[in-house]
């Protein structure tokens, strides 16, 4: 029989990530002996070369606040993405990667660092050394660390990782998908809280195992 699968589809430097991070935690207390949760990291901005105009940095504030304003998740605006700041998400990604090479049971950790470090403490997430030093907070060697973040591998998983996203048409995050065997349902894309996706992933439990949606 197959089992159960929650796959979430995030990136470390979204802020409707970071407002989703108590949803997610939730879902993983309550649910977490029905289903394996699994993260697949969607790629927002992976590849930025160009320093962030000031008008986008404003843009990208008012979504921060829309997002504390809902989610009441914590931000600090003032100082934020400084002038020449690269919005550059591959690093933090890969970061993510190069735990999971290390330490799987470290990979919501280790995320969940990242995005309070970029959003709370206005750390340099793109930094790789930023990025060893939140490694180590989650008991990784920092040397360690540097190493698998360098290596090809992780660099080849980060890509796939946004591959796959692109490929099931997931474009926005975070994104809910529930996988049963070869069966792949979206349960939820964008933000939401637990009381709005708790019907869905109750329905979805609800279906039997193996047992093809029509049109599937």
């Amino acid at each position: 029989m197959s089992e159960r699968k929650l796959w979430y589809v995030a990136d470390p430097m979204c802020s409707w990530c970071w407002g989703f991070s108590p949803v997610i935690e939730a879902i993983q207390r309550e649910y977490g002996g029905r289903f394996e949760v699994a993260l697949l990291l969607g790629g927002l901005r992976p590849g930025t070369k160009q320093p962030m105009p000031p008008t986008q940095r404003e843009q990208i504030l008012h979504h921060w606040r829309a997002v504390q304003q809902r989610t009441a998740q914590p931000f600090r605006f003032e100082g934020a993405m400084p002038e020449g700041f690269v919005y550059d998400t591959e690093p933090a990604s890969r970061g993510v990667v190069a735990v999971s090479l290390i330490n799987r049971e470290a990979i919501f950790s280790f995320f969940k660092m990242v995005q309070s470090a970029f959003y709370v403490e206005q750390q340099d997430v793109t930094n790789s050394i930023v990025l060893s030093q939140l490694a180590a907070r989650v008991g990784i060697d920092a040397q360690q660390f540097g190493q698998a973040f360098e290596s090809d591998i992780a660099k080849r998983l980060t890509l796939e990782h946004f591959q796959k996203a692109s490929q099931w048409g997931v474009h926005g995050f975070p994104t809910v998908i529930g996988q049963s065997g070869a069966d792949y349902r979206l349960l939820n894309a964008g933000y939401c809280s637990l009381d709005e996706l708790r019907p869905k992933l109750d329905g979805w439990l609800l279906d039997p195992l193996d047992t093809p949606r029509p049109g599937s």
